[in-house]
């Protein structure tokens, strides 16, 4: 049984539909990557998943479990974390007073959890005395996810997590996110840099206009050659 799974997608905002009966899903441990041109609807999927966006057709399973009427922050209590592109930390606090807002659903000791957080991103516990707003780009996003983690979720869900960040950032953003996956925690995400997401994913999926144009794993994504010339510049 696939632990998180979004079929037959089909809504968007307003009267026009983005997703067209579109299929995403991802296992434990698992690394999974929504690549396609601008406007194919690929944060759509994501925050449809998400319950940010009401489905007019289709439905979203964890676990097993038909969610697809709970609110985004139901879905959090059961398991799912989501880092957004963009205001994804709270720029004034700490950053341990990030990730312990990340803790607000759970009434047990998360300390274990930070402890986690702080040995995946050890420059995290260095400036953990700083406000959020004072860091670079790439610790800003090492927050957010870590701010995800802290819910203890059973898939972390990344929409575009290397925006804006210099190519060793994205590597070793990249890194982590292998790292996390190995924990056992399914992993999603949408991403510009298709060609270096490709090759950590464990599966892709490539939309076009809200649907599923190919679906396949990474390494056979790479290497196809209708896909190489659409979608990562030949």
């Amino acid at each position: 049984m696939t632990y998180l799974a979004g079929t037959g997608m089909t809504g968007g905002y307003g009267g026009a539909d983005i997703l067209n009966g579109c299929d995403i899903a991802v296992d434990r441990g698992e690394i999974v990557v929504i690549v396609g041109p601008n406007g194919a609807g690929k944060s759509t999927a994501m925050k449809a998943i998400f319950g940010m966006l009401a489905l007019r057709e289709g439905a979203i399973t964890l676990d097993g479990d038909d969610i697809t009427r709970l609110s985004p922050q139901d879905r959090v209590k059961a398991g799912m974390g989501f880092v957004p592109q963009n205001g994804n930390v709270f720029t004034t606090m700490t950053v341990e007073e990030n990730l312990e807002m990340g803790a607000f659903i759970r009434d047990d000791d998360f300390s274990g959890t930070m402890e986690q957080v702080y040995h995946l991103f050890p420059a995290l516990k260095e400036k953990r005395r700083q406000p959020a707003g004072e860091l670079s780009g790439g610790q800003r996003q090492q927050v957010a996810v870590g701010r995800a983690l802290m819910t203890n979720p059973g898939v972390l869900m990344l929409d575009e997590p290397t925006a804006g960040v210099s190519p060793i950032v994205m590597d070793e953003l990249f890194d982590r996110i292998l790292e996390v996956a190995a924990t056992g925690i399914a992993i999603l995400m949408v991403e510009q840099n298709a060609r270096q997401a490709l090759a950590i994913a464990d599966r892709g999926y490539v939309l076009v206009q809200g649907a599923n144009r190919y679906t396949d794993t990474g390494e056979a994504l790479l290497a196809n050659p209708e896909v190489r010339a659409s979608f990562l510049g030949g």
